[in-house]
């Protein structure tokens, strides 16, 4: 029951989600009807629910009805239809990795693993202009303290930072010491 190696980077993608959380997903966890989401069980069995794009919906009803997994199963099994391992969510990444590769040279070489996935995830909300708060509460953070790891600003993001303030006013050109300090300096 092999997984479509480009939906799983499209899901790790959409989610954000930790490798943990992401191969724990049973299908009844899934609500594709209305508005698609996910819920994921974060850290200290904490859990939360995540949207899902509608072609990532698409995407996970296709494969439910490929795979004839059911509500009790794991949303993405191993060969045995029991829970995938963290190492197997990887390594299923790293080959779609190669696979895409050919069409985007810039991926050779380049470690990618389901964290990066989620610092991407990350990086894009807030390119995004997403708010800081909500972007936590995505990723399942107990605070927006911890997200800030996530979330460096990039060039451009710095770039626009720099262009929203403008520059101090300040007269150029050759300093000129007062009398006053002049007489001070001396004295020293």
């Amino acid at each position: 029951m092999a997984l479509e190696l480009p939906w799983v980077v499209d899901y790790a993608y959409n989610t954000g989600a930790r490798v943990s959380e992401l191969i724990g997903i049973q299908v009844a966890d899934l609500e594709l009807d209305g508005t698609p989401s996910v819920r994921l069980r974060g850290k200290g069995r904490k859990q939360r629910t995540v949207p899902l794009w509608k072609e990532t919906a698409v995407d996970l009803l296709r494969w439910l009805n490929i795979s004839g997994l059911q509500r009790d199963q794991p949303l993405l099994p191993n060969r045995w239809g029991k829970q995938t391992t963290r190492s197997n969510a990887a390594g299923r990444i790293e080959h779609a990795v190669r696979l895409a590769t050919p069409t985007c040279p810039s991926l050779h070489g380049r470690r990618i693993s389901p964290h990066t996935l989620r610092h991407t995830t990350a990086m894009h909300l807030l390119q995004a202009g997403v708010d800081l708060t909500v972007i936590a509460l995505w990723l399942g953070h107990e605070s927006p303290v911890t997200t800030h790891g996530y979330v460096e600003a990039d060039l451009s993001m710095k770039e626009q930072a720099l262009a929203a303030i403008a520059p101090l006013e300040s007269q150029r050109g050759r300093f000129r010491a007062s009398d006053s300090l002049l007489r001070f300096l001396q004295t020293l």
